[in-house]
């Protein structure tokens, strides 16, 4: 085998390969002896086909899996003859004109990853903005619940603004019943908006017993096509009128919610403010530290891995943009803005190579059973039959590993240079806490753009928050189950939700709205 190499700039390496004919061949002979004894054709016994025959058969097919064995082969001999660190797969590309029997001379292009100097971990210095969680704090917790476990009580008269009505209701245009327009004894809150327009505001002042119909519109872009602009009737017939009742914050409320008291409430909602407030703490602290990373390091990084980082960034940001009222809008100002969200990928990627490369010098690792972990983690995401399709396609997939294992690899490396830096601590509100994250400490972060904040806030946030900590992170991480929260099963409205005209869903918002 020859190797020549042909480009050496910067991080840019290109070589030419020759694989002789001689060693394809080897492996086509030593291919047809391994299947040989599984072929079978009329008038031979099984196992005793010729292999001139077996290769005549199935020519094309061994030829091709020796050729492309040979062409792997020849990939780990030129990183391991060259002592290569590819940043991203390398681009081969086989000769024009080739024929079986002749040589196979290959084009790879690469690029590969810097020099790193191992970086000094000393004169970190972080602050730890720690918001305690006050009692009122945890009061205000409980009257949300309070609020979403609206109880009712039956009252007599007629039915006012947010009152609930119990009803059936029957759906027609032009006379005759539409599907998905009936129910029985369904709980409708007058002025919620929970239905369509003009159907509640039709029930103020209905009284229990009463029956009446109704005349509504449904809007233009409702989903159900064949109702979409119409004008509909519904008959109602009227069960029960309810006014609002006084939620008590005691142990029978907490009861209702599953639990034994209202002090286990109490106690369970503040572990879940703690818990909040901590995440953002470490926020605070990890976007600090990686600024502090970014400003004492530049380095050349490969210009596939900063692509590859922008697109995803910029598919993120124009999915978004098409969700926003103004779509047009929306990507003109991040289109405006698109050299500040390339930059940003380069600071993402140059931030994780550098966390990579802190790790390995200081000997952080993802265990094999924390690996496993992710691995069941992430394949519960899946149908159980695919589930093991999945452990499997990890096992043998290291790019897909390597992305199931960037995450946790990062953070591991992050509470690593947290535990070394010199941490003082400060009691901030949980407002200053939030201003702390979203600030632009140094600079080097666009600026929102006023119409598209949210957009600007969600790529700055993966800026600081999700710079991959593996080289072989080029793909978008696995999203996160979200986590159940507590002594909440009972918290949905009192209404149900089944078989009403609803209104259309509003369109998504993004997802930067709730990251804090």
């Amino acid at each position: 085998m020859q190797i020549v190499e042909t480009t050496n700039e910067g991080l840019k390496r290109a070589y030419t390969v020759t694989i002789p004919a001689a060693a394809i061949t080897a492996k086509i002979e030593g291919e047809v002896k391994k299947i040989a004894p599984q072929v079978k054709m009329p008038g031979f016994r099984p196992g005793k086909v010729p292999a001139n025959l077996v290769k005549k058969m199935h020519g094309p097919a061994i030829h091709q899996e020796a050729l492309n064995t040979s062409i792997r082969e020849a990939m780990d001999k030129l990183v391991a003859d060259n002592a290569l660190r590819p940043a991203m797969n390398p681009d081969v590309s086989l000769a024009e004109g080739y024929e079986e029997g002749k040589d196979a001379e290959l084009t790879v292009s690469l690029e590969v990853l810097p020099q790193i100097e191992a970086p000094s971990l000393e004169g970190l210095k972080l602050e730890k903005l720690t918001v305690p969680v006050s009692d009122e704090a945890v009061t205000e917790a409980v009257e949300r619940i309070a609020s979403q476990q609206q109880r009712f009580e039956t009252k007599d008269g007629e039915a006012a603004d947010g009152d609930q009505v119990i009803i059936d209701f029957t759906g027609k245009l032009d006379g005759v019943e539409f599907e998905g327009g009936k129910a029985e004894k369904a709980p409708l809150v007058i002025g919620a908006g929970r239905f369509i327009p003009g159907f509640e505001e039709q029930l103020t002042g209905a009284k229990a017993g009463e029956e009446r119909t109704i005349t509504v519109t449904f809007p233009e872009d409702y989903p159900a096509e064949n109702l979409a602009g119409k004008e509909t009737t519904f008959d109602i017939v009227v069960h029960e009128v309810k006014a609002p009742a006084e939620s008590k914050l005691d142990d029978d409320f907490a009861k209702e919610l599953g639990l034994e008291s209202l002090e286990q409430l109490q106690g369970l909602l503040r572990g879940q403010l703690e818990q909040e407030t901590a995440g953002l703490t470490r926020t605070a602290m990890k976007r600090s530290l990686l600024d502090q990373l970014a400003a004492g390091h530049d380095f050349d990084v490969p210009p596939t891995m900063v692509e590859a980082e922008f697109s995803q960034i910029w598919q993120q940001l124009v999915q978004e943009a098409q969700n926003e009222e103004d779509p047009a809008a929306a990507l003109e100002e991040i289109e405006a803005e698109k050299d500040d969200y390339r930059k940003i990928a380069e600071r993402r990627v140059r931030l994780g190579l550098l966390l990579s490369e802190i790790g390995q010098t200081n000997g952080v690792e993802v265990t094999a059973q924390e690996m496993s972990m992710l691995v069941s983690q992430a394949a519960s995401q899946y149908r159980p039959e695919d589930r093991q399709r999945f452990v499997e396609y990890v096992r043998q997939d290291p790019m897909m590993a390597a992305q199931l294992r960037a995450p946790l690899y990062e953070d591991k490396v992050v509470d690593f240079l947290i535990e070394k830096a010199e941490v003082t601590e400060r009691e901030v509100t949980r407002e200053e806490l939030q201003a702390a994250i979203e600030a632009d400490a140094d600079g080097e972060r666009p600026a929102e753009p006023k119409k598209a904040k949210k957009a600007s806030t969600k790529a700055a946030k993966k800026d600081a928050e999700e710079a991959p900590a593996n080289e072989a992170e080029a793909e978008e991480k696995p999203k996160k189950a979200p986590a159940k929260k507590a002594a909440a099963k009972k918290a949905d409205d009192a209404e149900g939700d089944d078989a009403k005209p609803a209104k259309k869903a509003p369109a998504k918002k993004k997802a930067a709205a709730k990251e804090d």
